[in-house]
């Protein structure tokens, strides 16, 4: 695998040259990534899938995605780029995945793939991506690579993971949120996030694709994505930028679904009136729309939120859709509305201190941003939800998050994360790890 790690003074220096043509047909995807190191994103059987690695942009601290976003824009103007198809995710891309704090010891990363296979709207393509030498042009460096599509693989087993709690286990977490609301009905903050960790061992690496298929077959409408060792179906749309459109979707407020069709309707129908969750997800959308409104010229919202039905639960929706103002990428709009009151809380920097101490452990890339930006700097963005971080050593930490506000009761919380935790760990063949609260 032909790699090389990128600063952004280094990026400046790189020339690449990319072509993408569009072949007959692709489907399905995720048999074709590779089951060892999976660089996947992809949302109802469309998307784009990555393999091998030749530019690996890492970054850290509070200048992460900004210190990304001028590495890509230096990578992207030195490219030479002949993209026949002209569809997201089309010419060059980069895979991104950001930790969540300032202060996480986890680094984020941009990686440029050598072969890109994408579909998308009945169409089919691929792009090879080749490092361009003094003493050869364009055309001699994207014929230098030789990669062959590859053929579809065969399913693997699905590894089975047993999790175990792993920092703030339930008892700690309980006493989390009833801190939390003590802080809150003090009138420390109005809203914070509070996640929790399970943790597990990996056995056998090369599952990691079978654990992807399964989380796109149960989760189709959700973002299934594998960036770095982050796998995950993550149902909220951080930002999008295409040809100068933004657009986002914001959750918050969360309930189960229903044993029968006329419970489900009424779960539903009660988290849709809730005055908590409607709180909650007012104090979310303000946020989403106060960092994207200074680079929009037009943002519009849905009039009402609406009830997104996922096979484990209901959440409570806004879209959010609107005209690009400044020329920003769809990175730049990452550091501006990252972390938001969805995964954080308001104010801000008061929750971002308040789940610090009250979790006090290392979110890693658990609720940042993961998507892909294109050489044009449009791209997708979700928050990395329904996730889990595998690591070399076979470490597997999954977690799940909610949101606390003044009459947030612990034991529901708790509840409410187990069922966030789902789809991670029966994507795993796993249990969840006793006592089970349902």
């Amino acid at each position: 695998m032909n790699h090389t790690d990128a600063s952004a003074s280094h990026a400046a220096r790189t020339r690449l040259v990319v072509r993408t043509e569009p072949v007959d047909e692709l489907a399905p995807l995720i048999p074709r990534a590779d089951p060892r190191h999976p660089l996947l994103w992809m949302r109802r059987g469309e998307g784009i899938v990555g393999l091998g690695e030749m530019i690996r942009i890492e970054t850290t601290g509070h200048g992460r995605v900004a210190d990304a976003a001028a590495a890509w824009r230096s990578l992207a103007a030195n490219a030479d780029v002949d993209d026949r198809v002209g569809l997201p995710g089309t010419g060059l891309v980069g895979f991104g995945a950001f930790a969540f704090a300032d202060e996480s010891a986890s680094t984020s990363v941009l990686v440029v793939p050598e072969l890109v296979l994408g579909r998308r709207e009945g169409r089919a393509w691929v792009t090879r991506i080749a490092l361009a030498s003094a003493d050869e042009g364009a055309a001699d460096a994207a014929a230098s690579v030789a990669l062959e599509i590859p053929e579809p693989t065969p399913k693997r087993r699905v590894p089975r993971v047993t999790f175990a709690p792993g920092a703030l286990p339930p008892e700690a977490y309980e006493a989390a949120v009833a801190e939390a609301v003590r802080r809150i009905d003090a009138g420390e903050l109005q809203k914070v996030v509070l996640a929790r960790q399970l943790v597990g061992e990996l056995h056998e690496e090369d599952g990691l694709r079978a654990v992807i298929h399964r989380l796109a077959e149960d989760y189709p409408d959700t973002w299934v994505f594998a960036v770095d060792g982050l796998i995950g179906a993550s149902p909220e749309t951080l930002v999008r930028v295409d040809h100068g459109t933004v657009s986002a979707r914001v959750l918050a407020g969360t309930t189960s679904r229903g044993a029968g069709e006329a419970s489900d309707r009424e779960r539903a129908a009660a988290l849709a009136s809730s005055p908590k969750d409607l709180a909650e997800h007012a104090l979310a959308v303000a946020s989403a729309v106060k960092r994207l409104a200074p680079h929009t010229a037009r943002l519009d919202a849905s009039p009402e939120p609406f009830t997104l039905q996922l096979p484990n639960l209901w959440h409570l929706a806004t879209d959010l859709k609107g005209t690009l103002g400044d020329g920003s990428s769809s990175l730049d709009l990452v550091q501006a509305v990252h972390p938001t009151a969805a995964v954080a809380g308001t104010p801000r920097r008061v929750a971002l201190r308040t789940l610090a101490e009250l979790e006090g452990f290392d979110r890693g890339r658990y609720a940042g941003p993961v998507g892909w930006i294109d050489g044009n700097g449009d791209g997708e963005w979700a928050i990395a939800l329904r996730c889990a971080q595998v690591d070399a050593d076979g470490t597997v930490a999954a977690y799940a998050g909610c949101g606390i506000v003044h009459d947030s009761m612990p034991a529901d919380e708790l509840a409410e994360s187990t069922i966030k935790f789902r789809p991670i760990v029966e994507a795993f063949e796993a249990s969840p790890p006793s006592p089970v609260v349902e």
